[in-house]
């Protein structure tokens, strides 16, 4: 089944790409494409897609996906600027209101699904609460929401995931993955020699290799190309060399695009500065093309999920996940901060999931033994996606529309624009 579905993905993904002007005009992305191209042939074959999504392959295929997009995440913040132009109110979603949806999905969780044990609770939760915007990329492109909105939800899906990631192994060694289950002290043990790990590991790699670089763009020994690829061999050099030393390679992959950006020093050619991004071209098109293939098992998913049958209860807590858990944990979070009435509902309102769902509903999924726990973990993957492309799709334009309504918020929208220009 391996080379019709390679035939079928890069197919697909050929097609789009000779027409991806004309379909984005019209607000048709890649993503939607790989998803009904997904539904499609999951349609012809649905009775082989358990037996695919729950393989070996497609779980090393998806961490290798999960750590370059972690990486790319990590990279994303220029000038050093842990969390942005705003730090005050990126770190307040991150730290003060993630860890608040996180609980309160398992809360919720555990009143819904009671049949389900803890650890599994915390690993649907860290499927339907990390926000992307990979599907819905319009958001933080789109003038008509202030600035500091949009870098306070650039930021936060950048670093969620990261933050995350390390609670989601965490559940998974909980949880027994395959194998027997564990206390929560035998599964700490575990995971803190391997965060720790990581962390050392991420840093100094990420580290050592902008500092190389920097040495030899002074030098003259690179060229453009040997450079792109340089930032596109960090990550794969970062998780397989920490998973060989049975470290977590998803943090690790994290911490080094963190630490390499901060060290990296922009190329400067004839006394000009070049853009500072064309470096990341190569790894940005390639965590592209990767974030395809995801959507495109998403859309088989999909079918699966409806095939088998859904429950109910999952569905509920979806829709609670992508409404309440997250908006009060985020108003609660933000109370106090300069940030007006207006701008903080359009950063409780405005989550959308993606990519990283996906990634980790399908780990998840491929790590459980099968039963109750991993349909769980994959309905709410699904349920959770295919919410938010419903509630976010024309939803972020209608509450730009309610913003655009007041005069005064339109004049700070425009000011900040103006002054973000400028920038």
């Amino acid at each position: 089944m391996l080379i019709p579905v390679l035939i079928v993905i890069t197919a697909v993904a050929a097609a789009w790409s000779l027409v991806a002007g004309r379909l984005e005009r019209r607000h048709v992305r890649a993503p939607l494409v790989l998803v009904l191209a997904g539904v499609v042939t999951g349609l012809f074959t649905h009775s082989q897609i358990a037996v695919a999504l729950n393989s070996e392959v497609a779980q090393r295929v998806a961490e290798i996906i999960l750590a370059v997009l972690l990486f790319v995440d990590a990279t994303e913040l220029r000038g050093g600027r842990l969390f942005g132009r705003f730090p005050g109110a990126a770190a307040r979603v991150l730290l003060v209101a993630l860890p608040l949806s996180l609980g309160a999905t398992v809360l919720l969780g555990g009143a819904l699904l009671p049949e389900l044990p803890v650890a599994a609770l915390l690993l649907i939760a860290c499927v339907v609460i990390p926000t992307d915007f990979a599907p819905a990329e319009i958001l933080v492109r789109d003038r008509r929401i202030p600035v500091r909105v949009r870098s306070v939800l650039n930021v936060e899906s950048g670093y969620n995931d990261g933050i995350v990631s390390p609670l989601f192994l965490f559940a998974l060694v909980l949880a027994g993955s395959t194998s027997e289950k564990r206390t929560p002290a035998e599964a700490l043990a575990t995971t803190v020699p391997f965060a720790v790990k990581a962390l050392v590991a991420g840093a100094l790699i990420g580290a050592l290799l902008a500092w190389l670089m920097n040495l030899a763009q002074r030098a003259d020994w690179m060229t453009a190309q040997s450079g792109r690829i340089t930032v596109l061999v960090v990550p794969l050099l970062v998780y397989t060399s920490t998973t060989e030393m049975h470290g977590n390679g998803f943090v690790a992959s994290f911490v080094a695009g963190v630490a390499f950006r901060y060290v990296r020093q922009a190329p400067q050619r004839h006394g000009a500065a070049e853009h500072s991004g064309s470096e990341f071209q190569l790894i940005e098109d390639t965590s592209a093309l990767m974030t395809m293939v995801m959507w495109f098992f998403f859309g088989n998913a999909v079918v699966l999920t409806f095939v088998v049958g859904l429950d109910w209860s999952v569905l509920l807590l979806c829709t609670a996940a992508l409404t309440v858990l997250r908006i009060g944990p985020v108003l609660l979070s933000l109370l106090g901060s300069p940030l007006s009435r207006r701008e903080r509902l359009m950063i409780a309102a405005l989550g959308p999931r993606g990519t990283t769902s996906i990634v980790f509903g399908l780990l998840a999924f491929n790590a459980l033994p099968d039963g109750p726990a991993a349909n769980s973990a994959l309905d709410s993957m699904v349920l959770v996606v295919l919410g938010s492309i419903l509630l976010h799709g024309g939803g972020s334009l209608a509450i730009a529309r309610v913003l655009r309504g007041s005069p005064r918020a339109r004049t700070n929208t425009e000011t900040e624009t103006g002054a973000d220009a400028q920038r």
